[in-house]
Parts: structure tokens; sequence; C-alpha cells
């Protein structure tokens, strides 16, 4: 999940520069394994771990506040998250289920795969989740507000949902042209232009 320009000062705007290369990128709309549902991990081990530390460098360096692994080319149930830019709150969870959610609340939504597109987004103000930390220890959380809504919004990614899947009418006449560049872009890459 990307930050929108009005959440900056509510995270703080404090992102670590990275200064180390990290060998993920970012997936970008319309590049079918965003549609992807993801396998669930049997195991966290030495790998997964590396994984999860690429995908925090990726995330940082994007700028966002969360990052799912298929937004990393990964069909696997993880996801990375932190919402103040502090490194003491990077967090990853695998094999994440969300449950008990609570309330409604409307927010812009962007999406480190769908790049400047914003999106309004009615989500539960409230939720629990289960995982696993990277310790393969199940924990059993709950958030409210915006680490909620980064938590919804990075599951929606492992089922293989987008933002751009609960647009209202303004916002896909708002969005109509940029997705219809990043469409074309992925065309002549494929096509070898």
């Amino acid at each position: 999940m990307f930050v929108p320009h009005w959440a900056d000062g509510f995270v703080s705007g404090v992102f670590p520069m990275v200064a180390e290369p990290f060998d993920r990128e970012i997936v970008i709309y319309p590049d079918p394994r965003l549609r992807q549902v993801c396998a669930p991990f049997d195991r966290v081990d030495g790998e997964l771990k590396d994984l999860a530390e690429q995908m925090l460098r990726a995330m940082h360096a994007g700028r966002g506040i969360g990052l799912a692994g298929p937004q990393v080319g990964v069909l696997g149930r993880i996801f990375v998250c932190n919402v103040t830019g502090q490194p003491q709150d990077n967090r990853v969870f695998v094999n994440p289920e969300i449950h008990d959610l609570s309330g409604s609340a409307e927010a812009e939504e962007g999406c480190l795969s769908i790049p400047d597109v914003i999106v309004t987004v009615r989500r539960a103000r409230r939720c629990r989740m289960r995982a696993l930390d990277l310790d393969g220890r199940p924990v059993d959380l709950e958030a409210e507000d915006l680490l909620a809504r980064v938590w919804q919004h990075e599951c929606d990614h492992l089922d293989g949902g987008l933002i751009i899947d609960r647009m209202n009418g303004a916002d896909r006449i708002a969005n109509k042209r940029l997705l219809g560049e990043l469409e074309a872009r992925s065309g002549r890459r494929r096509s070898g232009r």
C-alpha cells in the first residue's frame, strides 16, 4: 500500500533511505501475478526471512506502508507493513487471516503496484488478524484505523484483489487515463517495443 499525499503527516513522513540494493522489483499493474490467489507457506525458514527483508527494503524504497508477496512476484501468503516509517515498527506476517471486522470507514488508498492511482475505499475500521511471525510462532493481533486498513489492503492482494476493484464511478473516471497508460505500457513491454 502506498501512502497518499494526505497521509504523510499522519505517518510522520519518516522513511529510511535504502542504501543497499534489493533484488525484488515491484510488480506493476496489469501484471497477471497481481490477480492470482496466493498459496500458504508450509514453513518459515531462512529463505522466507530473506524474502521478508527484501520486501521491507522494496516497501521503504517505494515510500509505501505495506507490500504483499504478489507485488514482488511471489505467489505466497506473506506481507510486510510499517505505518510509522520507524525501523522498529517493521512487521512481517505469514499466512495471515483477517477476522472480526467491525465498523466502517472510507479513505483514500494508493498502491505501489498501481502508481499514481488513488481510490476511495470503504473498509472495516477495526479487525483482528491471525498469522505466523518470522519465527514461525502464531500471532493474533487487533488493529484499527490506518493499520487495520493496511492489513485489509494487503490481504486483498493475497486473494488477487486490487483497489481498482473497489472504485466508484468518480474514481473510475478520475483514473481512466492513468490505468490506460499502465495497460498500454504493459502491452509495449510484452511486444518488445
